[in-house]
C-alpha cells in the first residue's frame, strides 16, 4: 500500500526515533478532549514505557489538558494543539468521532509506525457488512483489511504482528467475552443479549438524551434491535447461532452489563460450564470469573469496575429449561475503549500486556 511506504519514508521526520520494537515509545493522542481521549491520557501518562508527546483537540487548542480533564491536574503540563499540527511519533492513538479517522487515514498512517483507532471506523473487515450496519459506504474500504480488531483476548497473535489496530465496541466487548467459550464449543443455538449501559457511552458532547432531567432515573430502551455492535460480535464469533441484541440506557455514568440468555443445542451442567470458562480464561490477565454461591457481589457488576480494565464474567444454569444465563460487566470507557487500546498497544510493542493497566477499581464508589 502506498500509504505504508509513505509512513516509512516519514520516519526520519519524527520528534524522536525509536526502533520498531523498543522498551519505550513516544505516543500522541488525536482527539484528546473527549471521554475516551481523557482515559487514554490518564493511562498513558503513568505507563512505564510511554512518553506522551502531543494531544490534539480542534475545539480546545491552546488550553491546558487539565482544564478539560480536571482529574489530570498536576499530572501533566501538556496543552492541546490543533490536529493539523500533530508531529510524527511512534504510536498514534485516534480518539475522534466516528467517521473522522477513515476520512484522513492516509495522513495519520504517515505519522506513526503504529496507529490505534478507537472509533468504529475500522472494526469491521467487510465493506458490505459496514454498509449494512452503518447505512453508508466506507470512506476508505482499502484500509479495512489492514486493521486488526483490538481485543487481545481474541486477536493477540495478530496484534503482535500488527501496525494498525481498531478500537472495540464496548457492548461488543462484553458480549464477545461472555459468549466466546460457548461459541467455540459449538453449543449456541440462539442468544438474546440484553445490555444495560451508562451515559458516558454516548460521549462527551451533551444532547437532549443526556440532559439531566431526561437522563436521571431513566431505564430507557435505546436500541431494541439493530445495534451496530452486533456486527462485531458476529465477526468475532461467527454466524452459526441466532443473535438478538437489545441495548437499554440506565442511570450509570460508566459501565456495561451484558446479560446473555443462551439457548443451547444440548443441555450442559454447571460443572461443564466451569470447565469451558476456566479453560478459555485461565491465563487471561483481565478476565475474571465471578460466581459465588452467596453474597451481594456474587455476579458481575459494572459499578465495581469503574476505572479498571477488567471484564468480570459469571453464569447461571436454569435447571428447569436448560437455558444458560451468562453475564459480563465492564467499564465502557476502559475495557470497552481506552483500556483495550492500551492493552493492544502493549501487545503490538512486545511489552508486558498488563503494563499501565493493573488498577483494580474502587469499592465503595
Amino acid at each position: 500500500m502506498g500509504s505504508e511506504v509513505k509512513a516509512k519514508a516519514k520516519t526520519e521526520d519524527r520528534v524522536e526515533v525509536d526502533a520498531t520494537r523498543s522498551n519505550s515509545a513516544l505516543v500522541s493522542v488525536v482527539g484528546g478532549s473527549g471521554y475516551v481521549g481523557g482515559e487514554l491520557l490518564r493511562l498513558l501518562l503513568f505507563h512505564p514505557s510511554v512518553s506522551v508527546a502531543q494531544v490534539t483537540s480542534a475545539s480546545q487548542a491552546g488550553r491546558y489538558v487539565h482544564t478539560v480533564h480536571p482529574n489530570l491536574r498536576g499530572a501533566t503540563s501538556l496543552q492541546f494543539i490543533h490536529p493539523d499540527t500533530v508531529a510524527s511519533t511512534d504510536v498514534l492513538f485516534l480518539a475522534m468521532a466516528h467517521g473522522r479517522s477513515a476520512q484522513a487515514i492516509d495522513h495519520f498512517a504517515g505519522l506513526a509506525d503504529r496507529v490505534i483507532d478507537c472509533s468504529a471506523d475500522f472494526r469491521l473487515r467487510d465493506p458490505a457488512l459496514y454498509a449494512r450496519w452503518y447505512g453508508a459506504d466506507h470512506p476508505a474500504p482499502g484500509w479495512m483489511g489492514h486493521f486488526t480488531y483490538g481485543l487481545p483476548e481474541r486477536y493477540r497473535a495478530a496484534l503482535a504482528e500488527a501496525r494498525y489496530a481498531s478500537g472495540v465496541g464496548c457492548n461488543a466487548t462484553a458480549t464477545i467475552l461472555a459468549l466466546a467459550p460457548l461459541a467455540e464449543a459449538g453449543l449456541l443455538a440462539q442468544v438474546v443479549v440484553d445490555l444495560k449501559v451508562g451515559s458516558s457511552e454516548a460521549g462527551a458532547r451533551p444532547s437532549i438524551s443526556s440532559h439531566h432531567p431526561e437522563r436521571s432515573g431513566a431505564v430507557r430502551s435505546f436500541k431494541p434491535t439493530g445495534h451496530r455492535h452486533q456486527a462485531e460480535v458476529i465477526q468475532a464469533l461467527g454466524d452459526d447461532f441466532d443473535l438478538h441484541f437489545s441495548v437499554t440506557s440506565v442511570e450509570l455514568v460508566r459501565g456495561v452489563l451484558a446479560t446473555c440468555h443462551c439457548l443451547l443445542n444440548r443441555r450442559i451442567d454447571e460443572e461443564e460450564i466451569w470447565k469451558l470458562y476456566r479453560a478459555t480464561y485461565r491465563d487471561e490477565p483481565f478476565v475474571r470469573l465471578v460466581k459465588s454461591r452467596t453474597g451481594l457481589h456474587r455476579y458481575p457488576e459494572p459499578k465495581l469496575l469503574a476505572g479498571s480494565n477488567y471484564c468480570d464474567v459469571g453464569f447461571e444454569v436454569d435447571l428447569d429449561t436448560g437455558r444458560v444465563v451468562v453475564m459480563a460487566a465492564i467499564d465502557n470507557l476502559m475495557k470497552g475503549a481506552a483500556g483495550s487500546a492500551v492493552q493492544a498497544m502493549n501487545v503490538m510493542m512486545g511489552w508486558d500486556e498488563t503494563a499501565g493497566l493493573t488498577f483494580p477499581g474502587l469499592h465503595p464508589i
